[in-house]
């Protein structure tokens, strides 16, 4: 089974202040609701793994397997059978960036869990945007 979501946003902040949250995993909780806390076994870039603790008390094991600085950085989750790609794409605008995060989620139950994954998403957005615009003011 596979599940697939897709959202997006635009904002103000520039790709390096965005990138400044997302290749900082110490930040994730602040901008993502469900991310209680993140593990980084080393540096931001392909093939680092770490742990991510998910509310409820989850610990989701991940590894970075596309990192390409001020533009995209896609981690994959293992949870048992269920295998979690979450992808952060960049895109400038003028006057800012867009956002796009693409969650592709495949094993059993990946349409169960799908909506559970990404019911958050939108707040997840608009608060990495906030921290964004707040960090780097235009």
């Amino acid at each position: 089974m596979t599940f697939e979501h897709e959202g997006s946003i635009r904002t103000a902040a520039s790709p390096e202040a965005v990138w400044r949250l997302w290749s900082d995993p110490g930040t994730w909780s602040e901008w993502d609701p469900p991310v209680e806390r993140v593990v980084l076994d080393g540096p931001f870039r392909v093939g680092t793994t770490g742990t991510m603790r998910l509310a409820g008390g989850i610990d989701a094991p991940f590894e970075l397997v596309e990192v390409r600085a001020e533009e995209r950085y896609l981690d994959r989750l293992t949870l048992g059978e269920l295998v979690i790609d979450i992808d952060h794409r960049l895109r400038p605008i003028e006057g800012g960036c867009e956002i796009v995060v693409s969650t592709r989620i495949e094993g059993p139950g990946a349409d169960d869990i799908g909506p559970l994954v990404t019911a958050e998403a939108p707040r997840a957005l608009e608060a990495l945007v906030a921290l964004a615009e707040q960090a780097a003011p235009v």
